[in-house]
């Protein structure tokens, strides 16, 4: 049973990768359920952007609303800085713990900018691949799986 069997008809299909994967076969059965196909290299995206792989999940985060529109980028930042851009309050302690807690906020704020830049470069790379290509998608279409 192919990965995508799920998908309804109108609706999109994001590949994570720079070179087409689906069979012949697949294409035409896609092309018969009228789904568009998206290739996006998300993990070399988050390297590039993020410097590490494990920021590809911003990636697909990106394309998925790029495409969609579920969530605008300013929806996207918010709920990214609301979940991990919580602020710290300095311990009260000595200099020494005070300067540790200040290094690891600085490294989290540098990791949440990185996260931010990766979802955004998504998010206009899939913006653009739907406007180009006529998708229209949005939240409550019964195209988009839930």
């Amino acid at each position: 049973m192919p990965f995508y069997s799920g998908v309804k008809e109108g609706g999109v299909v994001i590949i994570n990768s720079a070179q087409p994967l689906l069979s012949d076969e697949d294409v035409e059965r896609l092309k018969d359920l009228n789904v568009a196909v998206f290739y996006i290299p998300g993990t070399e995206l988050a390297i590039e952007v993020a410097g590490t792989e494990l920021s590809t999940n911003m990636s697909m985060i990106g394309s998925v609303s790029g495409i969609t529109k579920c969530v605008s980028l300013e929806g996207l930042d918010g709920a990214l800085q609301e979940r991990f851009g919580k602020k710290f309050v300095a311990s009260g302690g000595t200099a020494s713990l005070d300067e540790a807690i200040k290094k690891k906020f600085a490294k989290k704020e540098m990791l949440l900018a990185k996260n931010l830049a990766t979802v955004k470069a998504a998010y206009d790379i899939a913006s653009e691949w739907a406007e180009k290509n006529k998708i229209e998608l949005r939240v409550g279409n019964p195209a988009v799986a839930a």
